[in-house]
């Protein structure tokens, strides 16, 4: 019954994800907007590139709703996924009071974040070089995500992924999910006070 209320109530979450080209922030984003779809949510995913591609500055936007989106602009986010230092820099500034500043602390000192939003630190590249594949960083953060917002089924995630990646890369889809699941549990233990 609880779960039928949760449900009914209006849901409208605006997020960045920024970092650098080649550490899946697009392919982040595009996989979160595709599993909210599957999940029967109003979505907008806006991806933006760096003149350089790959190594430059990448960027995009994912608005998730339950209610029809108005406008595709991301203002204020109610959070910010941070890969890298230089977009620290750039977009914390863009979350709203309130919001959740995701770090991944691999790359980024958490101490230089802001001091009044909250700041979730994951060492997200650590943890994907752990499960041996480190082009997985992107999942571990999404994961850390999921568990911190409840936005969207893992498992849709983990379905999404099978239409996103080309066939000749499913056999990395279970170290996808394992990467998902890596970043829930640095979550949950965080949430939960443990070290």
């Amino acid at each position: 019954m609880a779960d039928e209320q949760k449900m009914e109530q209006p849901l409208h979450h605006e997020l960045i994800i920024a970092g650098f080209g080649g550490q899946g922030v697009l392919k982040m984003g595009q996989t979160l907007a595709e599993a909210a779809l599957r999940e029967g949510r109003e979505v907008v995913w806006t991806p933006a590139y760096g003149p350089e591609m790959r190594g430059g500055p990448a960027f995009c936007t994912v608005i998730i709703s339950t209610t029809p989106i108005g406008a595709p602009v991301v203002a204020q986010a109610d959070t910010v996924i941070i890969m890298d230092r230089p977009s620290l820099a750039k977009y914390q500034s863009q979350v709203r009071p309130g919001g959740t500043i995701l770090i991944n602390s691999s790359l980024v000192d958490p101490d230089q974040a802001r001091k009044d939003r909250r700041c979730v630190a994951i060492r997200a590249n650590h943890i994907a070089e752990e499960l041996g594949e480190t082009l997985i960083v992107n999942m571990v953060m999404l994961g850390a995500f999921l568990e911190l917002t409840h936005l969207v089924k893992p498992e849709s995630v983990v379905q999404a992924l099978s239409e996103a990646l080309p066939e000749r890369r499913h056999h990395l889809i279970p170290l996808n999910e394992k990467a998902l699941a890596a970043g829930a549990a640095v979550v949950r233990d965080l949430l939960c006070g443990n070290p």
